[in-house]
């Protein structure tokens, strides 16, 4: 049984979520049983100027603090019924504050990409076997703040020279608000030089970025208290300060603990603009799995997190491109009276390719098209090449030794029921679908309240708060497996005409 979420003299205690988006900030407040008692969210204005994305950091704190202070107002929270608020949210934004912590500049976003060069000097002195062994990654990409650094010493000298301390962005709003300087180690995985294995900062990579470890906060496991709210941060949102910040995880695993996702064998599936699978790795993780690797939520365990960029967007691209009026409800009703499946393929390669092949040479094909096809036939085949991608990427993960039992969806693809089905038949893999859907926020409640001994782990948590409205079993497996041998062929033909 759930405990009493009544600890303190019979009172009601309550969980805050924060959801530091790039697009949104989302608050969330549950009870400790984990019942949503509201969820708002506050739009991120970005200053984008000669190909930068900015924002203004501090801003950015104070609109969280202001969305709380006006929900805990709206609904009754008395200041001291809060336990803790938790943190997830966006990784590799980049703010650099002074010996006194005042920000030097804004915040640089993940989005920007002023740092190309610097990843072509930095791909230069370090080789590819080297980074994944040490980072889990696959690539020099202007995201990662190592490369914004690099760029800072290169053209503002201003900034480099009075820098304090480098942050990210969830760790500065843990700042503001506790006045304690903490790296969680989750988020530290997508600075470019942490070392997930040996949890440690990778000196190699500071020496050459030009960066001390003391201008870099401590490091901390994810799901760390990181102490009381500050004063002017209770007042400001109407708390007590006795209230804990939690340091949380990256957004991806607080998705993996409000979906249920926290033992071997789960692969939570996000399908949007981006499709990104996150599933726990068996341990000892290995240093060249070929596979995007992270340090995990839960201390010395690491997260494949394969990503793909032409996921949801290639079904919107057609739909948009080719569809007219067409929703996709009325897309999924129609598909939902034909037999599947067609004889047509396509390669969902709009943008290249991530995981696994990682070949920028890689391009979107239809093939096998026929006078009797329509664009529902088309889009049927969409909708299967990005599940033969999702099904590319699960064998790759399994052949590292890492077993998949089933997938559990989420994002706007797994409001498709013709989707959801197409997967589990290609993949053999059952799809289960989530009751709540912004499992973000839950989990980051899910973290306090197992923080707070209200569950004795995150599986039990699972178990009492996660449910699942769907589920669908792979019915018709052996159909769709002469289509996927067909389907790695046509990639190969397609690499091979591209290069000619």
């Amino acid at each position: 049984m759930i405990v009493s979420n009544e600890p303190l003299g019979g009172y009601k205690m309550y969980y805050i979520g924060v959801d530091l988006g790039s697009t949104n900030i989302k608050v969330a407040i549950y009870t400790g049983d984990m019942k949503l008692v509201d969820r708002q969210s506050y739009p991120v204005e970005y200053i984008r100027e000669n190909g930068f994305v900015e924002f203004d950091a501090e801003l950015y704190c104070a609109n969280i603090m202001k969305l709380i202070a006006s929900m805990v107002q709206s609904n009754g929270v008395a200041a001291d019924q809060v336990s803790q608020i938790t943190f997830t949210g966006q990784a590799e934004s980049l703010v650099v504050v002074d010996q006194q912590g005042k920000t030097l500049m804004n915040a640089i976003s993940w989005m920007d990409e002023r740092s190309v060069k610097e990843c072509q000097v930095l791909e230069g002195q370090f080789s590819h076997e080297e980074i994944e062994a040490v980072t889990g990654q696959m690539a020099v990409l202007p995201t990662w703040p190592a490369t914004k650094i690099l760029w800072l010493k290169n053209n503002a000298p201003e900034i480099y020279e009075n820098a304090g301390t480098y942050m990210m962005l969830k760790d500065f709003v843990v700042y503001r608000m506790t006045g304690k300087k903490l790296a969680d180690c989750s988020i530290a995985t997508f600075t470019f030089y942490f070392d997930i294995y040996e949890k440690k900062y990778w000196q190699k990579m500071l020496d050459a970025i030009g960066v001390s470890e003391s201008q870099l906060p401590p490091l901390v496991e994810p799901c760390t208290i990181a102490g009381p709210l500050t004063q002017q941060a209770a007042q400001t949102m109407g708390l007590a300060q006795s209230v804990r910040v939690n340091v949380g995880t990256l957004d991806h695993f607080t998705g993996m603990i409000g979906t249920g996702n926290v033992a071997l064998g789960g692969m939570t599936l996000s399908t949007g603009t981006v499709m990104a699978l996150t599933t726990m790795a068996a341990e000892p993780a290995p240093r060249d799995s070929g596979i995007a690797m992270h340090y995990g939520f839960i201390p010395d365990t690491h997260i494949m997190l394969p990503v793909a960029e032409s996921g949801g967007v290639s079904l919107e691209w057609f739909r948009r491109t080719c569809m007219g009026d067409i929703t996709y409800d009325m897309m999924n009703e129609e598909l939902a009276k034909r037999e599947l499946p067609n004889g047509l393929l396509f390669l969902p390669y709009l943008v290249g390719t991530n995981s696994p092949e990682f070949d920028a040479d890689a391009s979107g094909t239809f093939f096998g098209l026929r006078q009797e096809n329509d664009v529902y036939d088309m889009a049927c085949a969409v909708m299967e090449g990005v599940a033969f991608m999702l099904r590319k990427n699960c064998d790759h993960i399994r052949s590292k030794g890492t077993r998949i039992s089933h997938i559990i969806a989420t994002g706007g693809g797994s409001k498709s029921p013709i989707w959801c089905q197409l997967q589990a038949d290609i993949t053999g893999l059952p799809v289960v679908i989530p009751a709540e859907k912004e499992a973000a926020c839950l989990g980051c409640a899910i973290i306090g309240a197992v923080c707070d001994g209200v569950f004795a782990d995150y599986q039990q948590a699972a178990e009492q708060c996660i449910r699942f409205e769907k589920r669908f079993e792979p019915v018709n497996a052996q159909r769709f497996e002469d289509k996927y041998k067909k389907y790695c062929a046509l990639y190969e033909a397609m690499l091979t005409v591209t290069r000619m």
